[in-house]
């Protein structure tokens, strides 16, 4: 997905003989001034007419479009976009006048196509008729194929879309750009036994003769061409209404049940959105699609009215499925309804604002989910997201959410968790600023106004500030036009009289460039002493304020505020004394500021594992479940030092088998609905460290299956089982093989087969990476085993895939091609893997393209760095325990 700049042909011809009434002249050409677009200027689309016809069995397809566009201006020629597409003919009819036959040159690199009709077109309206060609691919770009068993074992083929970010032109020629909406109608020549999908009802279907009929669907909406989809297989649907809208789910025969969560929650959440956002989804019915396999690059796909989703990431099999996926894919099911608004009723102008689409489609699913399953205490989640955030935001690598881009591989990306987190924290502080109320007033203003339009950021934060939230913008400019993390100092702390006078200033938090001036944001602050009332001000500098009462404090009070908390000692130890009286959520962020401000060396990273020693054994479940991550980190930190890392290993055995024992190893009736996850974190970290009870236990069960083939059932198969194979020998891993071979679904099949690469057997691990490059896994489950091995043996990984290059860039998606490698090997702490890294940059990617690669060296040196400094403070720690 390379996109290049486009620069207007200029063709020195006379003006052809079609120019259009004066009225004509003053037609739409496209992107506002000011919008960056990547085609001329001076002509856009109002309507699609498509009709393909798929030959899923040669991996190829051929097409026909008519386009109604509008020429606001001389155009020496049409340029549209296109790639790996051919085209046979092309005609461009007036609205009153003859039809122009012209000539089509294609460009690859910039992925155009240029119509040349003899000479320029004169401003007016006209019918852009194309016949083409193109291929299905078996990668998630443009059309693509998905192989797979169905339930009785026979391979099948199925067909869907997916085009964002610019991968329309895979499946048309089109303004292949957000701000080019456009409605559309899609036909398709298919199997007469297959069932086909696209953004709107079935209008009608007609015998086709030799097997094949041609299906025609509704005319969508106006929108923008990456929100088309199109799907075809021998697949099923079940719907329930929900409101005026049919809400369905769309799988393979046979697997409609796995989808009820997905349809439960769709039928849910929907009169929520419709209320929130004050437009009711305007489409008739609302589709999640199913589609087997994975991708290197995305879960799901807010195609509207059609998502489409990973079955991984929508299918629910009682057999595995964890508590923690069930929540997940109730999540993204929220995440992609809420960009049916956010994303494809009003879109971005260009990719800059991406984040307007992620961002807050991340904040509404975390809200709606919380508000639907309150036992599940969704909001928690918020500080896990605020903290994947910032540790790509704490390097000198990181980038502002609002960010220029230019070419389809910095669209590319752009997907990544400061879009995401960061944005949905951002979010999360400014609607804690303006106020439940007024914030929805302003996201209700902001969508009636630009409803089947485009937008800019500014555009939301006028209509928030409109709807009597002052001052919003001006925090809202800090946040999103500059990268960084403000770090907030608490300079000193009085008690007088009953009260605490907190003296506070503020810097930047970085983990690698603590030298330079720190950047200065309006930062809203929430202070309060434990139990006591809540007080709020703007930082910007320095400032003071007075808390009611004394003793521990804290300054991110329910946090809210996307910044870092640097405290004196004494209050952080105060904070550990009175730890559970703080509220879950302070609790939760306590424990992140802490961790990362020892990570950073802003503080001994002693008080922060005071923080995680204080966590009594009866705190809350979800409190209890983040616990086993921060001893993890710290066993990963001493990987050099097996003996210190056996230390950790006892203090974790220690800290969390009593917690274990509580809860025990399978589910109890009406036990708490956090347990289930705090199980899982307790099974999974525990038997990584190699306890010896739990990998007792994993042994006991996965030998059971010898007698019982459902020994290993229920939500923690997977956990057992990693932990299996990261301790197999080649027996075990023999076995595991043949249980992916024999895996009753793809879904377990894939899930099964990745897990052979988490061996820690050196050669076993060789032997997953050759079995990668064969057809055995399947075509998008190979690179999921190679990422597997990268996570305990990333130079091997990287090593093995660049000695293999094409082979390995072939089994991901275009999209993730230039990230894929930099990811492989982002985790290492060895300085050979930055200078690999790096080698590799220069070699085959672009300085726009390699954006990933740097953002992974830097997390590198950094980590070399911090293992270096913290390890005699880590090991003098744990033998202290």
């Amino acid at each position: 997905m390379s996109f290049s700049k486009i620069l207007p042909l200029m063709l020195a011809a006379a003006p052809l003989a079609m120019a259009m009434p004066a009225l004509a002249q003053t037609a739409a050409a496209g992107p506002a001034a000011g919008v960056t677009t990547q085609l001329p200027r001076g002509a856009a689309p109002s309507h699609y007419a498509i009709t393909v016809t798929p030959d899923a069995a040669n991996l190829k397809f051929t097409g026909k479009v008519k386009i109604d566009l509008a020429v606001a201006q001389a155009m020496p020629a049409l340029v549209l976009n296109a790639a790996d597409l051919t085209v046979s003919n092309v005609t461009l009819t007036p609205a009153k006048g003859k039809a122009i036959k012209g000539s089509a040159k294609i460009d690859a690199d910039a992925q155009t196509v240029t119509f040349d009709f003899g000479k320029p077109v004169q401003p007016g309206s006209y019918t852009l008729a194309i016949d083409y060609a193109g291929i299905i691919n078996t990668q998630a770009n443009g059309l693509f194929a998905l192989d797979y068993s169905d339930n009785d074992g026979k391979a099948k083929r199925a067909l869907f879309t997916q085009f964002e970010a610019p991968d329309a032109r895979r499946f048309v020629p089109s303004f292949d750009e957000p701000s080019y909406k456009a409605t559309f109608d899609l036909s398709a020549v298919i199997p007469a036994d297959q069932l086909a999908v696209s953004n709107m009802p079935v209008k009608s279907s007609a015998d086709a003769g030799s097997g094949k009929k041609l299906v025609t669907f509704g005319t969508s909406p106006k929108m923008s061409s990456y929100l088309l989809f199109f799907g075809l297989g021998e697949l099923e649907r079940a719907t329930k209404m929900s409101g005026a809208t049919e809400v369905g789910v769309i799988t393979g025969k046979g697997n409609t049940g796995k989808a009820q969560l997905a349809l439960d929650a769709s039928a849910a959440i929907l009169p929520h959105y419709n209320d929130y956002f004050g437009v009711p989804f305007p489409l008739p019915k609302l589709d999640n699609v199913a589609g087997p396999g994975q991708s290197q690059f995305f879960s799901a796909m807010e195609n509207w009215g059609a998502i489409f989703t990973f079955e991984r990431a929508l299918l629910v099999d009682p057999r595995f499925t964890s508590e923690s996926t069930r929540r997940t894919i109730y999540s993204i099911v929220a995440h992609e309804m809420a960009h049916q608004w956010f994303g494809d009723l009003v879109t971005m102008a260009w990719w800059d604002d991406l984040w307007l689409n992620e961002g807050f489609a991340s904040w509404m699913a975390t809200k709606v989910t919380d508000k639907l399953n309150p036992e599940w205490e969704m909001l928690l989640s918020r500080v896990n997201g605020r903290e994947r955030a910032m540790s790509l935001d704490s390097l000198a690598t990181t980038h502002p959410i609002l960010q220029k881009i230019h070419t389809v591989d910095e669209v590319n990306q752009a997907f990544d968790d400061i879009t995401y987190e960061k944005g949905e924290a951002v979010i999360t502080m400014l609607e804690g600023f303006a106020g439940e109320d007024a914030w929805r007033s302003g996201i209700r203003a902001y969508m009636k106004q630009h409803a089947y339009g485009n937008t800019v950021t500014d555009d939301l934060w006028k209509a928030v500030e409109g709807a009597g939230a002052k001052g919003v913008v001006g925090i809202a400019h800090d946040f999103t036009s500059q990268p960084g993390i403000p770090l907030v100092k608490v300079d000193s702390a009085q008690c007088q009289g009953g009260s605490t006078l907190l003296s506070l200033s503020q810097g930047e938090f970085s983990r690698d460039r603590k030298d330079k001036t720190p950047l200065k944001w309006n930062v809203p602050v929430m202070a309060q002493t434990v139990g006591g009332a809540q007080q709020r001000l703007i930082l910007n500098g320095s400032a003071q304020v007075t808390l009611p009462g004394c003793g521990a404090y804290v300054i991110n009070a329910g946090q809210t505020g996307y910044y870092r908390s640097l405290y004196p000692e004494a209050n952080v130890k105060a904070l550990a004394k009175d730890f559970t009286k703080l509220a879950s959520m302070d609790q939760i962020g306590l424990l992140a500021d802490n961790f990362q401000l020892g990570l950073g060396g802003y503080q001994p990273m002693g008080l922060a594992l005071d923080l995680v020693d204080a966590v009594p054994a009866d705190a809350s479940p979800a409190v209890l479940a983040e616990v086993p991550d921060y001893l993890d980190s710290a066993h990963t930190m001493l990987e050099s030092d097996k003996a210190a890392q056996a230390r950790v290993a006892a203090y974790a055995s220690k800290k969390l088998s009593p917690v274990l024992a509580t809860v025990g190893f399978d589910a109890k009736p009406g036990e708490n609905p956090q347990v289930p996850v705090l199980r899982s974190a307790l099974v999974s970290t525990l038997g990584g460290m190699g306890d010896k009870a739990v990998v007792a236990e994993a042994n006991k069960r996965f030998a059971a299956l010898a007698s019982n083939p459902a020994a290993l059932d229920g939500p923690l198969r997977n956990v057992w089982l990693r932990i299996i194979a990261e301790n197999a020998d080649a027996a075990t891993w023999d076995k595991l093989r043949a249980m992916a071979n024999g895996a009753k679904s793809d879904l377990e099949k894939s899930t099964v087969f990745a897990l052979l690469g988490v061996a820690k057997d050196e050669a076993l691990a060789k032997k997953a990476l050759d079995l990668a490059m064969t057809d055995e896994p399947g075509k998008t489950t190979s690179a999921a085993i190679i990422s597997a091995v990268g996570g305990e043996h990333s130079m091997l990984a990287v090593d093995y895939v660049l000695a293999h290059r094409q082979q390995y860039e072939a089994m991901i998606d275009v999209s993730a091609r230039s990230q894929a490698i930099a990811r492989l090997g982002g985790n290492s702490a060895d300085p050979a893997m930055a200078t690999k890294l790096d080698a590799y940059a220069t070699q085959y990617l672009t300085p726009e393209s390699r954006k990933v690669v740097d953002r992974s060296i830097a997390a590198i040196k950094t980590r070399i760095e911090t293992r270096a400094r913290l390890k005699p403070a880590l090991t003098a720690w744990f033998a202290s325990r």
